[in-house]
């Protein structure tokens, strides 16, 4: 089945960078929508990014990110990806890389700590 594998998630002070990178397998990955969510501590896991299938023309952001979080993907490496700058607190989260086929896939969540 889809297997999904994050990484690049820590801690970093606010106004900070973090890149997350998604590697996937077992999947045509240049057909497949990507997702990132996110999910804070007592909170509801919300959609933070998504990018379209084949070349990625297609991105939307939820607008507590927008114009500090980018979406990309490299479908020659299997890989997407998400460039976060100008972090903030609010941010803290557990990361989560998603596709949906016939079923959803998430991979295992990487953790971003904004904090001073």
């Amino acid at each position: 089945q889809v297997q999904l594998v994050e990484s690049g998630g820590g801690l970093v002070q606010p106004g900070g960078s973090l890149r997350l990178s998604c590697a996937a397998s077992r999947i045509i990955f240049s057909l497949a929508g990507m997702n990132w969510y996110r999910q804070a501590p007592g909170k509801e896991r919300e959609l933070v990014a998504s990018i379209s299938s084949g070349s990625g023309g297609t991105t939307t952001y939820a607008d507590s990110v927008k114009g500090r979080f980018t979406i990309s993907r490299d479908n020659a490496k299997n890989s997407v990806y998400l460039q976060m700058n100008s972090l903030k607190p609010e941010d803290t989260a557990v990361y989560y890389c998603h596709t949906k086929t016939r079923y959803d896939y998430w991979g295992q969540g990487t953790q971003v700590t904004v904090s001073s």
